[in-house]
């Protein structure tokens, strides 16, 4: 075994042990109150399912129930998704 006892001399200190002796048990103290720590939600509403009065699909700003929506869905998610590609097309291929 290698003897290093006089390597480590003038980088670890008695102030530095300590110091770190001290940031390990805040650490560990830390830790162990979050864990104590009570986490509480909003109660939900007992008299509905949902969590909000107005009931399911009246937070969003579309009605899936609609006799097209299919259509407009996918019609939106193919021009959302094909719109780079066509621009790229559409820069690679005009004159400067």
């Amino acid at each position: 075994m290698v003897e290093l006892s006089g390597y480590f001399d003038g980088i670890v200190s008695p102030a530095s042990l300590k110091m770190n002796a001290a940031s390990a048990l805040r650490a560990r103290m830390a830790t162990s109150f979050v864990a104590r720590r009570g986490f509480s939600t909003t109660r939900a509403q007992l008299a509905s399912p949902y969590h909000y009065a107005e009931g399911p699909r009246s937070n969003i700003p579309f009605n899936p129930l609609t006799k097209y929506f299919f259509w407009r869905y996918w019609a939106f998610m193919a021009t959302g998704f094909g719109l780079p590609f066509g621009i790229a097309v559409w820069q690679t291929y005009k004159t400067r």
